[in-house]
């Protein structure tokens, strides 16, 4: 099992809300104003405590119950097929990353030259066991049109559930969420990582994309290995950033200045290291 730790989360933008607003003040010491600067490099406890571990390979909990957006209750297993699974986990009362999470998969479905429902199916887990059907189905209705293919409603299920069936589901990913205050002191926000995933069509997890901005072409490659029951590895990131996809052709081909670029930063580094190895100064021994 590989571990990668993401700490993206709606909590970060928080912090700089009310960091910004003290600095506006103007009317604080210097000491004052040094002494905030070290208190606003501190996260708050909480995040430590919202990230993703990629659970690579590991199976989703299909028969952990959930309702989709049709009011209709099943285990996980029901809503995954024969396709390779799109899993997003979000809240439908998100008003701040959540849905642009949605909106960068959306936009990259639509231009990624699949099928919905045969080439893979979309399912959306709300980590909030106070979202209802009704939430959910509001969430679709919205996801559905921004991408706007045949077959993609049938395709997408925006599933809620009780806090047992979400925590089944936030382990088995690995998918870490806390709650945090909202702007009326209420609790009424989550701080979690911005992520989509991939399983296979027999529920294994295969890939993970952070982020909340997804190029078709990286969609299109997580699918087609899914498909193909291939788990990823460290080393697909570096192919996928060094090659581009051709929806006209429907192949993938070398990007070359992607590849000049890490060739750059690699010689760099040897250069920076040869550079430190040169200047570094003989320890002076003293004679007893």
């Amino acid at each position: 099992m590989r571990v990668f730790k993401i700490v993206t989360v709606e909590g970060l933008l928080l912090v700089a809300v009310l960091s910004g607003s003290l600095l506006a003040n103007g009317q604080q010491s210097l000491g004052d104003q040094s002494s905030m600067g070290q208190s606003s490099e501190q996260l708050p406890s909480y995040l430590k405590h919202a990230g993703i571990e990629q659970h690579l390979n590991h199976p989703l909990p299909l028969k952990a119950v959930f309702t989709d957006e049709r009011h209709s209750a099943a285990a996980l297993g029901h809503w995954i097929t024969k396709s390779p699974v799109i899993l997003v986990l979000v809240y439908y009362k998100c008003a701040m990353l959540c849905p642009e999470v949605l909106h960068g998969l959306a936009a990259g479905l639509k231009d990624s030259g699949l099928v919905p429902g045969k080439d893979y199916n979309v399912i959306t887990v709300s980590i909030d066991p106070d979202d209802s059907p009704s939430d959910a189905a509001a969430e679709k209705a919205r996801f559905v049109s921004e991408v706007g293919l045949s077959g993609i409603d049938e395709a997408t299920h925006f599933l809620t559930g009780n806090e047992a069936s979400i925590n089944a589901i936030s382990v088995a990913t690995g998918f870490q969420f806390v709650r945090v205050p909202g702007p009326d002191g209420q609790m009424s926000q989550f701080a979690h990582p911005t992520v989509i995933m991939f399983a296979t069509p027999d529920g294994r997890l295969s890939k993970y994309i952070s982020g909340v901005n997804y190029q078709s072409r990286d969609l299109r490659l997580a699918i087609l290995d899914a498909s193909q029951h291939k788990i990823s590895n460290p080393a697909d990131l570096i192919l996928l950033y060094c090659c581009s996809y051709n929806p006209a052709t429907g192949k993938y081909s070398v990007a070359i200045l992607r590849v000049l670029s890490i060739a750059g930063v690699f010689t760099l580094a040897v250069v920076a290291g040869m550079v430190w190895l040169l200047t570094r100064r003989p320890q002076s021994h003293q004679s007893i």
